[in-house]
């Protein structure tokens, strides 16, 4: 099996599509009014704007605190000060290592879905 595609809610399109091809340092793809996506190694980040696309604003499209995407990157401190200087809502302090050896960091982009960049060296993988 492989995990295909994550939709990250959005308000608007256009900043979002701003806000993370600054981080990936990719441009992704327009497939709709309302969704932009990006290709992480074969895995899509689909940004979705349901009132771009003509769809409800349901609020069941909000991810909740505890339900995080995690992303692996290979310069985890680039990441974390493009990130900080995008001012989403929010960001740990700083990068953090966790007890099982993996190095990261917390946020929640300017929608206010959470999202965890990891040290793509330091992968727990169970």
């Amino acid at each position: 099996m492989k995990l295909y595609r994550i939709i990250l809610p959005v308000g608007n399109i256009d900043k979002a599509e701003h806000f993370y091809s600054s981080i990936f340092g990719i441009k992704g793809e327009r497939v709709s009014p309302g969704r932009h996506y990006f290709n992480l190694e074969g895995t899509i980040l689909a940004c979705y704007d349901p009132k771009a696309d003509g769809d409800d604003d349901d609020p069941q499209w909000k991810l909740h605190d505890n339900q995080y995407v995690y992303i692996a990157v290979d310069d985890l401190e680039e990441v974390y000060q493009t990130v900080r200087d995008l001012n989403p809502l929010t960001i740990d302090d700083s990068i953090e290592t966790m007890p099982w050896g993996e190095r990261l960091f917390y946020l929640n982009d300017p929608w206010g879905n959470p999202v965890c960049f990891v040290d793509r060296a330091t992968l727990f993988l169970g």
